[in-house]
């Protein structure tokens, strides 16, 4: 009897390990889906959507290809590596095939071979071999958390991706634009936030304005000129002790690249006063070359008014 109840436990931790070892239908189409979908969206340069198939941050492994050592980016330095190289080549092609794919609970490993061929002009690299992709599930949603390459040979030119990464920097694709973009305004908010006035000063076009338009009415609505701003601004340090603009920064892209409009609340000891200044913000940002060129700003002014202690009627 023992043994046969021992044959039925050990059957049924069997069959819940199997169980678990296998894709539904509709996880193995999901990760399937994505792992193509890498490959396409790469070589089409839609970055910006390529970046949503990765979580927050992912382990990236190219060593048996280019030696190094294994990296852990987020989406967006991946995306920026990537979008300074390929758009470089006249095309590439990423030829996916035995997509295999093992989930376990809430985790997955998709495994596929790869061909991949460069183009620039009359030469050539191809180089073949295989993905490794570990992913999570988070709610219905499947997001890559590993991405490693097996190198297993090549043939070619791979110096290819010298004169690619040129021609990339060259003519800078839409996504890179934005990121330089989106990078000025973080860079802004956080030299705001750690007190670095030469950080601060850094972001600024020499002819840069910032426009105020619900500022009360004995402060300044326009500030224009580097010089002016970094002097408008100039108290921050001795008047401002704990500081968050970004943790609930959220940016909206435009159309033009150079253009975008933010979010945050900004939460703001202020030593002066001895208030805490409370405060939901939008901006709008135009950046040229890293430069900030015109910055208008939303925010409340009674907030504003009472955590600074002016007085409205002077």
């Amino acid at each position: 009897m023992k043994q046969i109840w021992k044959g039925v436990l050990a059957m049924t931790i069997l069959a819940s390990t199997s169980t678990h070892a296998f894709a539904t239908p509709q996880d193995n189409a999901q990760i399937v889906t994505i792992v193509e979908s890498v490959a396409t969206l790469a070589d089409r340069g839609e970055f910006s959507a390529l970046e949503h198939l990765y979580d927050d941050e992912v382990t990236v492994d190219y060593t048996s290809l280019t030696g190094g050592e294994v990296e852990l980016k987020s989406p967006q330095a991946l995306m920026t590596q990537w979008a300074s190289v390929l758009p470089g080549f006249d095309v590439t092609r990423h030829d996916i095939s035995n997509v295999e794919v093992t989930v376990d609970g809430q985790k997955a490993v998709a495994t596929a071979d790869v061909i991949a061929d460069h183009y620039m002009g009359n030469q050539h690299w191809q180089v073949q071999g295989d993905y490794r992709y570990e992913l999570q599930k988070e709610g219905d949603i499947w997001r890559i958390t590993s991405h490693r390459f097996n190198f297993h040979q090549e043939s070619g030119d791979r110096t290819l991706f010298g004169p690619a990464s040129k021609r990339a920097a060259a003519t800078p694709i839409l996504y890179l634009q934005r990121q330089e973009t989106k990078q000025t305004v973080l860079n802004f908010l956080t030299a705001l936030e750690e007190k670095d006035m030469e950080k601060f000063a850094s972001v600024w076009s020499m002819d840069a304005v910032q426009e105020m338009p619900y500022a009360p009415g004995n402060f300044p609505k326009r500030v224009v000129g580097k010089q002016n701003l970094i002097q408008h601004y100039a108290q921050w340090p001795e008047i401002s002790g704990k500081t968050d603009f970004t943790s609930q920064l959220v940016f909206y892209p435009m159309r033009d690249p150079k253009i975008i409009f933010a979010e945050w609340i900004g939460k703001v000891d202020i030593i002066s006063t001895g208030r805490e200044y409370n405060q939901a913000y939008g901006g709008l940002f135009h950046v040229e070359n890293g430069k900030i060129t015109l910055f208008r700003e939303y925010f409340n002014p009674i907030p504003f008014t009472d955590a600074f202690g002016l007085d409205e009627s002077n």
